[in-house]
């Protein structure tokens, strides 16, 4: 096994953990969320923390910032650029943070405050530490903007939070890490709510910051392929231990230990990718003529209404989806994947185009009409916690679509939870527990429980494990595909994740700006893309091998220079 033993931290370390342990007092017992963890951050080197959620990583960086909340006792020593941090006064603390350790958050939105312009937010820190006052401020901001490459910093400097786009967001998160030239940054799942060409960026930008400014990155992340493109080094966490560290090539491509191995194993992998452009593909096989259509768009034009002007979110979009096939549907936030979701919920009225369930056009049908067509439709959602009523228990999250159709008495309705509850592999004992305690991935296969109750001929799934580590992630990916065969919905996949839809689907959509840009089988879309967007997309989606991962890089940036010739 490749775990190290340390050397007492020296003045050399930007950042250095030394038999960290950290308990929590709770109400019934001592929770022991990190046991005696030894690990060094150098100068200039990024170092990524990884395991899954509960495994003890943001606690470990949460220590080092002095930010553990009151029922936290800690042992063992942190230092920040030499400085013991364990136990020191707040007051102390305070001056250290930003200039000596800042940290970036996985949320830019809640990071930032909604109310102060950006002006404001990034001027702050240097007022408060004494580094810059009024004019001279401002200057610094406004270069620290164009240092994380916000367009026109003088003029958006003024703005607010919500007039940025959530990349830029996060951009601007960084500069403010970056403001007082701290020794170490703590990224913190920086790019997780990110798509794969901002995500792709914002890697670039923390590379570039780090080589530039000579500062530590402590990186904590569940994404292997985030890993493969940034880190030197990798520190493996399970259950509050350090179990595996080693070099980012070692411990990727030879682990050792047995949980590193499962971990890796997990990871769904967009492999034989020909960007190139020179292949061509198979021929297609005649389309089966006894196939059933479950749902059908033809030149599908949606619509908001925005205070009286139309923003046209989707434009002459035409797709088919028949029994027992996936088909994912990939692009950008705001090219307009999650607004065909909502469409065929009935979320959002056509605008123009057909958009027919079982050959009945949703546009020309009656409320009533309308409602048991809906009632073939079942859905899974992003988020599991936000979707299932926090004052139901279980038996009542799953059966509520039978009650609302007025399908069956209670006696069916609970056998029908109970048999949902072994098809999704959760005990019957959890009919009777509340959404609070079941962990994410219970959660969501409550959601698919749910979307299934009543033998839908349709399922829509809106970015379903975007907010699941990657062994509950590929546990869930490989129920759906389980469930598929067994019940054989036809099923309208939506997500950034372009290895997950390769994994899973049949068939591809790739949308842009509103625009299907390029369709058709997912052998030929995302392994050989005929589209300079797709292209763009692949080559953005980072893969959990270092060599390769720069093969896919240095690929991405010939494509950005060739679209940008003068840049």
């Amino acid at each position: 096994m490749s775990t190290q033993t340390h050397e007492p931290a020296t003045t050399g370390t930007a950042l250095s953990f030394e038999n960290l342990s950290v308990t929590f007092q709770t109400e019934f017992s001592d929770v022991k969320a990190v046991k005696g963890l030894s690990l060094e951050v150098f100068p200039g080197e990024v170092v990524a923390l990884v395991g899954e959620s509960g495994s003890g990583k943001s606690v470990t960086s949460t220590a080092a910032m002095g930010l553990l909340p009151s029922n936290a006792s800690i042992t063992g020593k942190a230092f920040v650029g030499g400085i013991n941090v364990v136990n020191l006064p707040e007051a102390k603390m305070r001056k250290m943070r930003a200039t000596d350790i800042a940290m970036v958050f996985q949320e830019p939105m809640t990071a930032l405050n909604p109310v102060l312009t950006i002006e404001r937010q990034l001027t702050e820190s240097l007022e408060l530490h004494g580094l810059a006052y009024g004019k001279e401020a401002t200057a610094r901001a406004v270069e620290l903007l164009e240092m994380v490459g916000i367009p026109e910093p003088r003029k958006r400097i003024k703005q607010y939070p919500h007039q940025f786009s959530g990349g830029q967001r996060q951009r601007i998160v960084i500069a403010m890490a970056i403001s007082c030239d701290p020794k170490v940054i703590i990224a913190d799942e920086p790019t997780t709510a990110l798509d794969v060409t901002v995500q792709a960026e914002i890697l670039d930008l923390l590379r570039e910051l780090k080589d530039k400014l000579n500062t530590g990155i402590l990186l904590i992340t569940h994404n292997m392929g985030v890993v493969a493109d940034l880190a030197d080094r990798v520190a493996v966490m399970f259950r509050g231990s350090l179990v595996e560290t080693g070099t980012v090539d070692q411990v990727l491509n030879r682990p050792q230990h047995p949980y590193t191995q499962k971990l890796l194993a997990a990871v769904p992998r967009l492999e034989a990718v020909d960007i190139s452009g020179d292949w061509q593909p198979e021929p297609i096989a005649p389309v089966n003529p006894n196939r059933t259509l479950v749902l059908e768009a033809k030149n599908l034009v949606l619509e908001y209404d925005m205070r009286g002007s139309k923003f046209r979110a989707v434009d002459d979009v035409s797709f088919e989806l028949a029994r027992g096939e996936i088909l994912g549907i990939v692009g950008e936030s705001g090219s307009g994947k999650s607004t065909i979701a909502k469409a065929v919920l009935g979320l959002l009225p056509v605008a123009s185009g057909v958009l027919a369930v079982q050959g009945q056009n949703l546009t020309q049908l009656r409320p009533k009409a309308a409602r048991a067509v809906r009632a073939k439709i079942g859905v899974i959602f992003q988020d599991p916690a936000a979707s299932l009523n926090p004052r139901f228990p279980i038996g009542d999250c799953i059966t509520e679509p039978m009650v609302v159709h007025k399908v069956g008495n209670r006696a069916a309705r609970i056998k029908r939870a109970t048999e949902l509850l072994e098809a999704v592999h959760l005990p019957a004992s959890v009919i009777n527990r509340y959404p609070h305690e079941l962990s994410g991935g219970q959660r969501q296969r409550v959601c698919i429980a749910r979307a299934l109750t009543l033998d839908p001929e349709l399922l829509i799934a809106d970015e379903p494990t975007s907010a699941l580590d990657v062994s509950v992630q590929a546990a869930v990916l490989e129920m759906i595909q389980e469930l598929q065969e067994r019940y054989e919905f036809a099923c309208l996949f939506v997500s950034h994740d372009l290895a997950v839809v390769d994994l899973l689907a049949h068939s591809v959509v790739v949308m842009k700006d509103g625009h299907a840009v390029e369709q058709g089988r997912v052998s030929d879309v995302l392994h050989a893309p005929q589209h300079d967007y797709t292209r763009r997309l692949l080559a953005a989606a980072p893969v959990p091998e270092p060599g390769e991962q720069a093969v896919r890089r240095e690929a991405r940036r010939i494509l950005l220079a060739n679209d940008n010739p003068d840049s």
